[in-house]
């Protein structure tokens, strides 16, 4: 497989359709210019971040190409735009007391100025970034202690920096409380462990991680620039927000909370600030129109809810309220403008909600949904409802599903062949590879990108070998994402096009550390569940008792008829074997550090019984690494 390749320029019918975008969007309006420099405060060079053994975290430095005025040919002239707000970084006032870090990673720190101390909302992805910008907010407004930390949601550029800005004893002692929605620790630690592994591999795609920046590769992750690569953190929230209109006062500072699940994540609330007329909607209402099924996966997000928690907020907080501020982006002022905005955005998910549902009731299917739905311009317009990370189309998509599911109800498609077996089938029909290639690059002159990447995949999944084919369909993945508007879009083509030229990439992923040791053992019993490898536990039966002695806990683990379930709470008598163990041993051996076998040996692990079958269920788990191939067989 060649390992290096030319990126291609942008064709004609691409070129063509960025000049078109440029007369039909608003690009005169600078509004979002003048907020997203609005309050700033101080910076530091790139908003560059390094760890302690000089690696880098995070830096905007190779973003520097953005300081062009016109977009190249290469990027959408909208993206383009959003790609350069987004450079935008340091400390900046919201309102009195109120002061966002924005740049230093693909979220926001937002921090409120309390009586004696700080009151830190998110905590960015990592610790080493989070601590920067807390440094940051430092160097300009004092050394202030954190009084408390509030998580707005479930997602990990939310949490996972919290060690950066706060230690565990801190927490332990009562000094600092940590404010969440309730139902968070669950979902925070399991969104991304039992299908995780697929997750992280699709989330390549979503976010360019391995494409180079630049203007012919990744610009933008549309909610920031990218996520920072550091140390991810946690720490268990000690007060757990329930329902709406719920208070807290928080050295001096009363916040308002207005419970939102099931909308951007299934755990998530906004807050309001009476004191300083100041309205957080956590990720609900960005300057994007947002992904209801991200591309790395997850359970489908509820549009409609969404609209109405939106609704909710204008009912409750809008007419007291003359900022508005959200944990990616920048604020909007003015009470007119902020209402105005959040009915955008409630309108916009109501719309897509409803209008799909419409659709759907007449009889068209998912595909059909998206290439016929379109928003009115009242929606389409402003810059905030742009689709740079959920798009109409793709949305409409999830909608689907989430009512109907994949079938699309046709008895064709109920029960179809398997990717390679269909595409060998389909190329053998069409009159074979060359007779395909031959009327694809035709196509492909044409501008008809779209076909042109669906028909020669088929061949690369018909003939992996086919470097031609490969090519072809490279090119034509890399023209849609010059194409494309959104961020995710873009990347997921572009990223398409790299690996069908260099092959998949090689990524490894390490379980550990804070989320491992958050989830509960159910958790890690589910997660060994997926892990179990159902061929090979064939004919294969046999109990295990767990006895944890820190903490005290008790489980029975049963293997039979290839699956493995279990019970808390108690122990058999007939077991095979009983395990006496610590959770922090059990970490270890989860996360590769060591064995049960070694762990035994050592002492740490306590075995009565035949030891034989935990060496035998040890070798019954797959592995998994997110390098599998996706767009390739």
């Amino acid at each position: 497989m060649p390992q290096a390749y030319a990126r291609k320029g942008a064709e004609p019918p691409v070129v063509a359709a960025h000049r078109a975008a440029l007369a039909e969007l608003p690009f005169g309006d600078r509004q979002d210019f003048e907020d997203a420099a609005r309050g700033f405060v101080g910076t530091i060079p790139d908003a560059a971040v390094t760890a302690a053994d000089g690696r880098v975290i995070w830096s905007l430095a190779p973003y520097r190409f953005l300081e062009a005025d016109e977009a190249p040919d290469t990027v959408h002239p909208s993206l383009w735009r959003l790609a350069q707000l987004n450079c935008r970084h340091g400390l900046f006032e919201v309102a009195p007391r109120i002061y966002q870090v924005r740049g230093f990673d693909i979220a926001n720190m937002t921090i409120v100025e309390g009586d004696t101390g700080l009151i830190v909302i998110d905590t960015l992805t990592t610790a080493e970034t989070a601590r920067a910008a807390l440094e940051l907010y430092r160097a300009h407004r004092g050394p202030r202690p954190v009084k408390a930390v509030i998580y707005t949601h479930t997602h990990s550029d939310h949490w996972g920096g919290v060690k950066g800005v706060v230690d565990e004893a801190a927490v332990a002692s009562g000094a600092v409380a940590v404010i969440a929605p309730d139902g968070f620790m669950e979902h925070a630690v399991s969104e991304n462990v039992i299908a995780g592994n697929a997750m992280l591999r699709r989330a390549h795609y979503q976010f360019g991680m391995f494409l180079d920046v630049g203007v012919e590769g990744q610009v933008d992750a549309a909610l920031g620039k990218s996520i920072s690569r550091g140390t991810v953190t946690l720490i268990a929230p000690t007060d757990l927000v329930r329902e709406t209109g719920e208070t807290r006062t928080v050295d001096g500072v009363e916040m308002v909370f207005q419970m939102a699940p099931n909308s951007e994540a299934p755990a998530e609330f906004h807050i309001y600030f009476p004191a300083f007329r100041a309205l957080n909607l956590a990720e609900n209402a960005t300057h994007l129109f947002h992904n209801l099924l991200p591309f790395r996966g997850a359970e489908v997000r509820d549009p409609l809810a969404w609209s109405k928690y939106i609704n909710e907020a204008i009912e409750l907080f809008a007419s007291r309220s003359d900022v508005l501020m959200g944990q990616h982006h920048w604020p909007v002022w003015g009470q007119a403008r902020l209402q105005t905005f959040l009915r955008q955005a409630r309108d916009l998910y109501k719309y897509v909600h409803d209008q799909t549902l419409r659709l759907m009731n007449h009889g068209l299917t998912a595909a059909e949904i998206a290439e016929t739905l379109t928003l009115p311009d009242t929606l389409a317009r402003p810059w905030h409802n742009r689709g740079y990370y959920g798009t109409v189309r793709h949305n409409a998509k999830a909608i689907y599903q989430k009512y109907l599911g994949w079938f699309d109800g046709n008895p064709a498609n109920l029960d179809p062949l398997p990717p390679v077996e269909t595409a060998r089938s389909t190329i053998d029909y069409m009159g074979g590879a060359d007779a395909v290639l031959r009327r694809a690059r035709e196509d492909f002159a044409a501008g008809r990108y779209r076909w042109v990447a669906q028909v020669t995949n088929q061949v690369v999944f018909a003939e992996p070998g086919n470097q031609e084919a490969r090519a072809l369909n490279a090119d034509a993945f890399e023209q849609l994402g010059y194409l494309a508007e959104a961020a995710t879009w873009r990347n997921a083509y572009l990223f398409a096009a790299q690996e069908l030229r260099r092959g998949p990439t090689a990524a490894k992923r390490a379980v550990g550390g804070d989320p491992l040791k958050a989830l509960t053992i159910d958790m890690v019993f589910d997660f060994l569940g997926v892990r179990l490898n159902g061929q090979k536990a064939q004919g294969k039966a046999f109990t295990i008792n767990w006895v944890f002695t820190d903490p005290a806990a008790a489980y029975t683990l049963t293997l039979e008829n290839s699956a493995l379930s279990y019970l808390s709470g108690r122990t058999r008598p007939d077991a095979d074997a009983t395990l006496s163990l610590t959770r922090a041993t059990l970490d270890a051996v989860i996360s590769r550090r060591t064995t049960f076998l070694a762990e035994a040996q050592a002492g740490r692990l306590k075995a009565d019984g035949n030891l034989a079958k935990l060496a035998e269920l040890a070798s019954l788990f797959d592995d998994f690494t997110p390098d599998f191939a996706i767009v390739e067989p």
